[in-house]
């Protein structure tokens, strides 16, 4: 495993964000595990009655190893206290609302950077920092970050993994098209996908993909990987002063507009979902794609493929790296509910949760990418094809988060889709998008839901006192 820990210093900024470790299940209903289900009490220990906690999680692509974990606390913990897992299939965000509206909440959640905010703005978060120990402030404080995991100073959660972004390529079609190493810049990338197309065409294949059904999870998955390793935050807003600019976007889009009329990108990409696309590529059809360090895991499971593949940094617009790859979905795992009637019970398991060994083995299974520094150091790499290069490295960072704000008219992402396939005055298409989104953020501002606080010595290339 790349063992600097250069990234995580940073100007820790994360994004609410994308999509990522939920998985999928056609069931209708959550799994309950770590309860009696057999109509008989669980075993009272020698204290009296024990403490039951009800903990909640979306996550499915873990739930066998969190099922261990939490048996082992049920029956070792000294504390009389017995948790019961719920696994929910769908709907998570809404059946939390539901339980917190007829005060059935569970005691414990798993938090996302996609919904921590709204739960904590919504009560149903306890602050944690009464519980916090030395050790625990000096393991995690570097990974405190406001708007993600603090707010208003006070802490809700504290983190695990986080999601690294690469550039996922076949190597067999580089090779075959004459291609010695990934591309550095997006020239490169435009150049390469032409190149693939031309030798592959006749068989089906092309030399770059994305899953345009959904504009903004094909945007978030590729141009804001560029733009965050070219020195911009990547999904339009500007840390420095504090207000929204995608002139660096448009510049990122035209290379993707001219990949489309080339012809280099897989047909069909107007309706294309991820997962259709990766099964495209596991059948060696695509050259190339950019996206998160979950794709190790669906080449393993979801679509087993024999093409060889590797992941590698995203080029930049220019094939300079003045920034760094951002983390996302990182800074949250658990959290305690307001309304919990044992909460002190709560923070013994989630303490428990939080422990080295805990989260060293959650990595090396290859659940999620480490970004405790403390277990980046000790752990070893994931036992999983293809995640040596997604693993954190000296170019990979959380950042400052950016606000989320809806603004009047279409969004980034459907203005700048219309745009590849529909042409336009680039220019003022940009100066719209900022226009809208900055009037949107005013009013945010005004209304008290968000904060802004430009930073104009902020350095997206410098690890934060450095």
């Amino acid at each position: 495993m790349q063992k600097k820990w250069l990234g995580l210093g940073l100007s820790l900024l994360l994004s609410v964000g994308i999509a990522g470790c939920g998985g999928n299940n056609n069931g209708n209903g959550g799994a309950t595990i770590g309860a009696p289900n057999d109509g008989t009490a669980a075993p009272a220990a020698e204290t009296g009655t024990p403490v039951q906690l009800k903990y909640w999680t979306d996550d499915r692509h873990d739930q066998e190893y969190i099922k261990e974990l939490i048996n082992k606390f049920n029956e070792t913990n000294g504390d009389n206290i017995q948790v019961e897992l719920t696994v929910m299939s769908e709907n998570y965000t809404q059946s939390v609302d539901i339980a917190f509206s007829s005060n059935q909440a569970p005691d414990v959640l798993r938090l996302k950077s996609a919904n921590t905010s709204e739960f904590v703005k919504k009560g149903y978060l306890a602050p944690i920092d009464n519980y916090l120990t030395d050790d625990m402030k000096t393991k995690f404080g570097s990974l405190l970050i406001d708007n993600v995991n603090r707010f208003d100073g006070k802490v809700y959660s504290l983190a695990n993994t986080g999601l690294t972004m690469r550039l996922v390529y076949n190597k067999d079609l580089f090779a075959k098209a004459g291609i010695e190493k990934p591309p550095a810049s997006l020239q490169e990338m435009v150049d390469d996908a032409r190149k693939i197309t031309e030798i592959g065409k006749s068989e089906g294949i092309y030399g770059f993909a994305l899953n345009f059904k959904s504009p903004k999870q094909a945007f978030d998955r590729s141009i804001r990987e560029i733009l965050s390793l070219s020195g911009y935050q990547g999904l339009g807003f500007d840390p420095k002063t504090g207000q929204f600019d995608f002139a660096p976007y448009a510049q990122a889009i035209e290379y993707f507009k001219q990949m489309y009329e080339d012809g280099s990108i897989l047909p069909g990409a107007e309706s294309l979902d991820i997962d259709p696309l990766r099964a495209q590529f596991a059948a060696g059809k695509i050259g190339m794609y950019l996206s998160f360090s979950t794709e190790p895991g669906v080449y393993k499971d979801q679509f087993p493929t024999e093409i060889n593949w590797a992941g590698a940094l995203a080029p930049t617009l220019d094939g300079q790296i003045r920034g760094t790859s951002e983390i996302v979905s990182a800074g949250t795992w658990l959290g305690i509910s307001a309304k919990s009637a044992h909460q002190d019970a709560a923070w013994k398991f989630m303490q428990y949760m939080y422990g080295d060994e805990v989260l060293q083995t959650y990595h090396e299974k290859g659940f999620g990418i480490a970004i405790v520094p403390s277990i980046v150091e000790q752990a070893k790499n994931p036992e999983i094809g293809g995640m040596e290069g997604f693993l954190v490295g000296e170019h990979d960072s959380l950042w400052p988060a950016a606000p989320s704000v809806t603004p009047e008219g279409s969004t980034y992402a459907d203005a700048f889709f219309k745009y590849i396939l529909d042409g336009g005055e680039l220019k003022a298409i940009t100066t719209n998008l900022n226009a809208r989104y900055n009037a949107a953020l005013s009013k945010a501002v005004e209304k008290g839901e968000v904060t802004v606080t430009p930073n104009p010595a902020f350095d997206p290339s410098k690890p934060q006192g450095k």
